[in-house]
């Protein structure tokens, strides 16, 4: 069972490192300054009512990116005190983004 167990887990490292690697953080930057940097910062630093990016990991900007886009505000605010006033800014930004958009711009922006 541990053996079974290990094997599982290493699977599971393996599909996400794959995952992570099949991220393009050159189009993910592309669109990070179309799309993200007017509000979030060049940098990603965050400005005014305008949160912070960096220092996330490209899973958690995925997965926060694909909830604002599905209008999940539940699991959103479950991430940590997502969405509030910022969905309706949010969920239109998202609305028209790919999940391997979504990919590229948490690659970009865990790089950052």
């Amino acid at each position: 069972m541990k053996k079974l167990t290990a094997i599982v887990f290493a699977s599971g490292l393996a599909a996400a490192s794959a995952q992570g690697m099949a991220a393009d953080i050159k189009a993910g930057k592309k669109l990070y300054e179309q799309s993200c940097a007017s509000c979030h910062g060049m940098q990603a630093q965050g400005q005014g009512m305008f949160p912070k990016l960096t220092g996330k990991s490209a899973e958690h900007i995925a997965t926060a990116l694909g909830h604002y886009k599905n209008g999940n505000q539940d699991a959103l605010k479950e991430m940590g005190d997502l969405g509030g006033s910022n969905y309706a800014i949010m969920a239109p930004n998202a609305a028209g983004l790919s999940d391997s958009d979504m990919e590229n711009l948490g690659a970009y922006i865990s790089n950052l």
